[in-house]
């Protein structure tokens, strides 16, 4: 079975609470064992993470490559700066796995400062704007690209 990294960045564990006119009333521990039902209808075996340090988004995206993991990341607010998980993500890709981009909302439907993505340029493709099921469709997409 396939596995695929599904990491979180800043401020996701706390879906639910966390504005939920915006983010949904889903919380995190939902979404995860969303997302591994998902995962498993497709194949695919879903390793579900989440952290505010931006470092070990970054470990786990070295670990990824390592491991021979596909990708599915919600980068958070990192999404927009972070320079040092946009260089690991591209060592994903460059390793020839897929790495797919998901947000909850549409950035480029909220604040200026969120329509720019560091990630996006490296990713092999982004979703965003569907909620939760920005994940599933991230998880099918990586399903249809190993078919």
């Amino acid at each position: 079975m396939t596995t695929v990294l599904v990491a979180n960045g800043p401020n996701l564990g706390r879906l639910g609470s966390r504005e939920p006119e915006k983010y949904g009333s889903t919380s995190f521990d939902e979404l995860a064992a969303h997302v591994m039902q998902w995962g498993s209808e497709l194949g695919l075996e879903a390793v579900v993470r989440q952290s505010d340090d931006e470092a070990e988004l970054v470990r786990w995206m070295h670990e990824a490559v390592d491991n021979g993991w596909q990708v599915v990341l919600n980068p958070a607010a990192f999404t927009h700066y972070s320079y040092a998980l946009r260089d690991a993500c591209a060592l994903v890709t460059s390793a020839g796995l897929t790495l797919v981009e998901v947000h909850l909302t549409n950035p480029h439907a909220r604040e200026e400062f969120r329509h720019t993505s560091v990630i996006s340029g490296v990713a092999s493709g982004t979703i965003a704007g569907f909620g939760v099921d920005s994940y599933r469709l991230g998880l099918e997409a990586v399903a249809t690209r190993l078919a």
